[in-house]
């Protein structure tokens, strides 16, 4: 995947590439090991970021046992973790969270209202502007310029929400509504040397200080950053006050809610311009879509660290600490 988009976008024959998968973790994944490359050799540039396309994501069959078998294909089960552990749907671990930690239906469409109104101000006020590229698509009648995302609903309100009905769990919480979308993306950002930046003369928007990853129970997956976050503080010797914005993705609102009742973060700092539940979240793009979005908004708020943390499925977490000057 790396190398095919780098040669469709322009890139010199020479310039290789490597494609990782650590599911939705993937793209902070790749913005880390990047700058871990760039630690051991402070002259290289890497182009670190995702790519998904979940609205033409391919079947999988098992081979055929025997030539021209009349018997009709069988699709393949994408598996996360083994049966013996538990190898539930990404909707069910949602549930368990919600049993596990008491989180209301309530709770849960409040949190997704905000997501929705967060993002949609940010929009009001252009603070995406900076960071999308716009594309041409082609259409009935000519080009289609494409340059907003599809998924945010803004009108979106509470008695809305709760009206909808729970599509994991008969009895369920969680809903279309508090979870985050299927959707394409994909978003990459330039990670180099502090030196080498300032020596071309281009803006450094901001530092990596340290990443981690951490593994959890596969049926309780959301709750991956909480480990992770935990990791990185050890690591850097820092409190989660520290740190002036957190974009934690909102793979589900019980998710989320979850993590904030284990790390007791405080929620005026998350999500600031909306999140997954809002934008949706394309796999492997989220991650580099939620550093970029971090790194853009200290800026504009003029703030000196940031946390980006995601939950994996399969049952893990990272997180990724910024800074700015």
């Amino acid at each position: 995947m790396a190398r095919l988009t780098l040669l469709e976008a322009g890139l010199p024959i020479k310039v290789p590439g490597m494609t990782i998968d650590r599911q939705c973790g993937s793209g902070i994944n790749s913005v880390a090991l990047a700058a871990d490359r760039v630690k051991l050799n402070p002259s290289e540039v890497i182009l670190a970021g995702g790519t998904e396309s979940m609205s033409r994501s391919p079947y999988l069959l098992l081979p055929q046992e025997r030539p021209y078998d009349r018997l009709p294909p069988q699709f393949v089960k994408r598996r996360l973790s083994p049966d013996f552990i538990g190898d539930p749907g990404m909707g069910i671990t949602a549930e368990n969270l919600a049993e596990k930690y008491n989180i209301t239906r309530e709770e849960q469409d409040q949190f997704a209202l905000r997501s929705q109104q967060n993002m949609q101000r940010a929009v009001e006020n252009g603070f995406f502007d900076e960071q999308m590229v716009s594309i041409q698509l082609p259409g009935k009648k000519g080009p289609i310029t494409f340059e907003k995302d599809e998924h945010p609903r803004p009108n979106t309100k509470l008695e809305g929400l709760m009206k909808l009905k729970p599509v994991f769990k008969k009895d369920g919480s969680v809903t279309a509504g508090n979870s985050s979308g299927v959707n394409d993306g994909a978003s990459a950002l330039v990670i180099m040397s502090e030196e080498l930046a300032k020596e071309r003369g281009l803006e450094v928007l901001a530092k990596i200080k340290d990443w981690s990853v951490a593994g959890v129970d596969p049926n309780v997956m959301g709750i991956g950053p909480v480990p992770a976050v935990q990791r990185l503080l050890k690591k850097t010797g820092m409190n989660l006050a520290d740190f002036d914005l957190i974009e934690l993705n909102e793979a589900f609102a019980s998710q989320v809610l979850a993590c904030q009742r284990e790390l007791e973060f405080d929620l005026e700092k998350v999500n600031v311009n909306g999140g997954a539940i809002a934008h949706g979240h394309p796999i492997a793009a989220t991650g580099s879509m939620l550093v970029t979005k971090l790194v853009y908004e200290m800026k504009r708020r003029k703030v000196n660290r940031g946390l980006v943390t995601a939950c994996i499925g399969g049952g893990q977490g990272i997180a990724l600490a910024l800074e700015r000057d």
